[in-house]
C-alpha cells in the first residue's frame, strides 16, 4: 500500500510541474496551449537517451529541460501572429506531430517499441528508499518551480504578463514588446513541462510515443481549472483533486461488484466526468478561482 501512495503522489507532482507551466502561459498570459504533452514528450525523451548514452543524470534533466524549451520557441513566434482559436489547433497539431516523429523515427527513440531500460533516478539506494527519494526531489523541484512562478506573478514581469492578456494593444501603444514577453513565457512553461517529463521517464525507466497523447494536456487543463484559472495554489490543488477522482474510481468495483471487467472503464470514464461536471457547476471559478462580480 505504501508503495501505491508513493507511486500516486509521484504521479500528482509530475502533473504538478505541468499544471504550473500551463497556469504560467494561460492564466497569466493569456496563451492556449493545446500541446503541453509535447514539451513533456521531449524533455522525457531528451534525458532519458541522453542518459542511455552515459550522460549524468543531472546534466541529462538539465537538457530534457533545454530541449523543450528550445523548441517553444517556435511556438511562441506563432503566438504573435495568431488569435487564440487558431494558436490552440496549431499547438493541438504540433503536439501530434511531434508524438509521431517519436513513433517513426525508430533509429533515434526506438519507435513504437519505446525506450527500455532507462536509468532510474537514485537507483544507487535500492528498491525500498529510490521511490521515496524521487518524491523528495519532485517535492523540491515543485516548491521551486511554485516559489519561482509567484515571484514572476509578483514582479514588474507577471504584472506586463496580465497586462498582454487584458489589453494587449494597449501594451503595445506604450512602447512594450509583447512578442518578447510572449516568447520566454513560452519558454518557462515547456522547460516545467521538459523537466516533468524527465522525472516521468526516469521514474518509469520506459517511456513510449503513446504515452505522450493530447490526454495528457486535457488532463492538465482539467486541472487548473478545477483549481482556478490564474491560481497557483489552484494549480496545485487541482492537480491532487483530478487525480484523486482518477485513482479513487479505480475502486468503485468494490461498491458495485455485479459491473463486468470489461465495463469498468467506460463506467469510471463516466463517474469520473459526472464528478467534474458536478464540481465544476457547484463552483465553477474553481477552488481558488475569484468568483465573477
Amino acid at each position: 500500500m505504501d508503495a501505491y501512495l508513493v507511486a500516486v503522489l509521484t504521479v500528482v507532482l509530475i502533473y504538478a510541474l505541468l499544471a504550473v507551466g500551463l497556469n504560467l502561459q494561460f492564466g497569466e498570459t493569456g496563451l492556449i496551449n493545446f500541446g503541453h504533452v509535447a514539451f513533456f514528450a521531449l524533455g522525457a525523451y531528451a534525458s532519458a537517451l541522453s542518459a542511455l548514452k552515459g550522460l549524468p543524470l543531472g546534466l541529462s534533466f538539465t537538457l530534457g529541460a533545454a530541449v523543450a524549451a528550445v523548441s517553444a520557441i517556435p511556438l511562441g513566434m506563432a503566438a504573435l501572429r495568431l488569435r487564440e482559436d487558431y494558436l490552440a489547433i496549431v499547438t493541438l497539431g504540433f503536439s501530434e506531430s511531434v508524438r509521431l516523429v517519436l513513433q517513426q523515427e525508430r533509429e533515434i527513440t526506438f519507435g513504437v517499441q519505446g525506450v527500455p531500460g532507462i536509468p532510474k533516478l537514485f537507483g544507487s539506494l535500492g528498491p525500498g528508499l529510490t521511490d521515496w527519494a524521487i518524491l523528495g526531489a519532485l517535492v523540491l523541484a515543485v516548491a521551486v518551480a511554485a516559489w519561482a512562478t509567484h515571484w514572476l506573478k509578483n514582479s514588474p514581469f507577471g504584472r506586463l504578463l496580465r497586462a498582454i492578456r487584458d489589453n494587449e494593444a494597449a501594451v503595445i501603444a506604450l512602447g512594450k514588446d509583447s512578442a518578447r514577453f510572449k516568447i520566454q513565457v513560452f519558454m518557462f512553461g515547456a522547460a516545467l513541462a521538459g523537466l516533468a517529463g524527465a522525472f516521468y521517464a526516469h521514474f518509469l525507466t520506459f517511456i513510449s510515443p503513446e504515452q505522450f497523447v493530447p490526454l495528457v494536456t486535457f488532463y492538465v487543463w482539467m486541472s487548473i481549472i478545477l483549481g482556478g484559472i490564474g491560481s497557483l495554489r489552484g494549480a496545485l490543488a487541482g492537480t491532487l483533486l483530478l487525480v484523486a477522482f482518477l485513482e479513487g474510481s479505480r475502486f468503485i468495483r468494490d461498491i458495485f461488484p455485479g459491473i463486468a471487467e470489461v465495463q469498468m472503464a467506460s463506467v469510471r470514464l463516466a463517474l469520473v466526468g459526472l464528478a467534474i461536471i458536478a464540481f465544476v457547476l457547484w463552483r465553477p471559478q474553481g477552488l481558488f478561482g475569484q468568483a465573477p462580480r
